[in-house]
């Protein structure tokens, strides 16, 4: 295991690393991470928005306020970045796309559907196209799919995923097109991904990347957290969160 000692910042994905896929931690986990916060900084970079990341992580995390203040957050594939200040969670920076981004992005989903052969399901859990504003997203069973379906869609169709985000690259190749969770497709500006989000992390909070540490689910290739490889900075893969639990509890 990474020794942690000389690391200033401990990064995180938040999917399938610190919760199931659109799952809330779970009271351990807050215990550990509150634990953890005590004795470092800590990041959250993942594909959801600021409300999920509300919903899943903070609605669930108790700990002292003053704590907060050692938590960044990192929604949206990190384009968005929100602190703690005197409790209360301020928007660092945005990089929100424009209405025709927006506009071009969606256009290009229904045409990659018509190329792969997609077709919604006949039932749904929300929106299967969410404009979060700085990313769209697409969902094949909808943002509110449960777990086990979603985990079932995957074993069944990944290479229609795949097919999907393939077909995106090549219909706009000037924006970033990855898979993320079980059943997503994300599209956000070039170049943001979540070695941006390392990135943004280096030049904001004034952290060099060999004093970080980053702990995700999908770092191999093609991977959502792949992309941080790049930045040099040191990582530790884990199958979900019970692994994830045993890297902070030997840490604590």
């Amino acid at each position: 295991m990474i020794d942690i000692s000389s690391k200033k910042i401990i990064i995180f994905d938040l999917d399938d690393t610190l919760a199931a896929s659109k799952s809330v931690i779970e009271e351990e986990m807050s215990d550990l991470i509150s634990g953890l916060l005590t004795k470092k900084k800590i990041a959250v970079i993942g594909g959801g928005s600021w409300k999920q990341f509300n919903e899943q992580l903070l609605g669930h995390l108790q700990c002292r306020e003053d704590l907060l203040s050692n938590l960044y957050l990192f929604p949206t594939t990190a384009t968005r970045f929100y602190r703690c200040h005197n409790g209360i969670w301020v928007e660092v920076y945005s990089d929100v796309l424009r209405p025709d981004e927006r506009e071009r992005i969606k256009l290009s989903f229904k045409k990659a559907f018509e190329e792969s052969g997609y077709v919604q399901p006949e039932k749904v859990y929300g929106d299967i196209i969410e404009d979060r504003g700085t990313q769209i997203t697409f969902s094949a069973l909808g943002q509110k799919a449960p777990v086990f379906e979603k985990e079932k869609w995957k074993l069944e169709n990944e290479s229609l995923r795949q097919k999907i985000a393939s077909i995106m690259r090549d219909l706009i190749p000037e924006f970033e097109v990855r898979t993320g969770g079980l059943t997503s497709v994300d599209i956000t500006k070039k170049g943001i991904n979540k070695a941006y989000g390392v990135r943004q992390i280096e030049k904001l909070l004034k952290i060099p990347i060999n004093e970080m540490v980053f702990i995700g689910d999908a770092l191999y290739p093609g991977g959502n957290d792949h992309a941080v490889i790049e930045t040099g900075i040191e990582t530790i893969a884990v199958k979900g969160p019970e692994d994830t639990k045993k890297v902070i509890i030997g840490w604590l």
